[in-house]
């Protein structure tokens, strides 16, 4: 049986979606587990593994299989911005992977959703950039979720949550960062490039920093190894599947559209809190839920706003 081309097209970006939410949702779940389940505690080693795949294989991914054209630095200045980048990324992948040590994977999530609204106020305070008052209406049920949700989350933890909200903050300033840093045309990079030249700087940040504030790292990871024949292929299935995550979410937008990975990211999160629920046990309240539910549909409602008010 023949496919049509449109037919073939859509099974491939459905195809490309699966990939994406395995890779994304699988990634969060096994560092939850690694990270609470397994006693492997030491979530800065954790981000330079992921950092460390993402550098070898973005190395082989664009210079030798070419799957993106590779886009050379220009200048010490473009270096320079990336390098910054770089460090405020590194702060979010840490204190996420830190939050998930003391928080469910649905509270975490549901912290997480609230990514526009920090993106709104730094955009607002570095550029000065200002929407439409119906699009900051919208951020209001997505903060309001989360405070009902932390009100009735059986499993609040206030270190675990400020590092939450900490790596939120930070996801969204590096987005802004990013748009002002690398906004001329002879500078710009596509999401592959930029992960090419920012992970290896990441693992140089990250190293030291591991070594120092995690000590032990090295002692307990080979002891752990010894009790848990699967621990090196846990690290190595949940590293590349860092790469996979960045890797696909520059594939699903360049085959769909900027708003179509916003709805699939919307959906993702819910769909992560759902099999986190399942999978790891962790009691919810009706009340954790209305809030989780009140900030996804301020998400959506602000992106509408933004689509509909620019």
């Amino acid at each position: 049986m023949s496919f049509s081309a449109p037919r073939k097209q859509t099974l491939f970006i459905l195809s490309l979606v699966i990939l994406w939410y395995t890779s994304n949702i699988g990634v969060l779940l096994l560092n939850k587990y690694l990270l609470s389940n397994y006693g492997f505690r030491f979530p800065i080693f954790l981000t330079m593994c992921h950092m460390s795949a993402c550098a070898i294989l973005s190395y082989f991914s664009i210079p030798f299989l070419k799957i993106v054209p590779l886009q050379p630095i220009k200048s010490k200045s473009q270096f320079f911005k990336i390098a910054t980048l770089s460090a405020v990324f590194c702060g979010s992948v840490v204190g996420g992977n830190i939050s998930l040590r003391y928080l469910p994977v649905s509270f975490n999530q549901a912290v997480g959703a609230t990514t526009p609204f920090f993106t709104a106020l730094f955009a607002y305070l570095i550029t000065l950039k200002r929407e439409a008052w119906v699009t900051y209406a919208a951020l209001v049920p997505v903060v309001a979720g989360v405070v009902i949700a932390s009100g009735g989350e059986p499993g609040f933890h206030l270190y675990g949550f400020l590092m939450c909200i900490s790596a939120t903050a930070a996801r969204a300033f590096k987005s802004v960062l990013q748009g002002i840093l690398l906004s001329s045309e002879g500078e710009k990079l596509n999401s592959m490039n930029l992960m090419l030249y920012m992970s290896p700087i990441a693992v140089i940040v990250l190293l030291p920093a591991a070594l120092v504030m995690e000590p032990n790292v090295l002692e307990v990871t080979l002891s752990l190894a010894k009790q848990h024949n699967f621990l090196w292929l846990l690290l190595l299935i949940n590293s590349t599947m860092a790469y996979s995550a960045n890797l696909l979410n520059f594939l699903v937008t360049k085959h769909t559209s900027a708003l179509t990975l916003q709805v699939l990211g919307n959906a993702k999160g819910a769909v992560a809190v759902v099999i986190s629920i399942l999978l790891f046990r962790n009691p919810v309240t009706f009340i954790g839920i209305a809030g989780y539910t009140m900030t996804v549909m301020g998400v959506v409602a602000y992106g509408e706003a933004k689509r509909r008010f620019r």
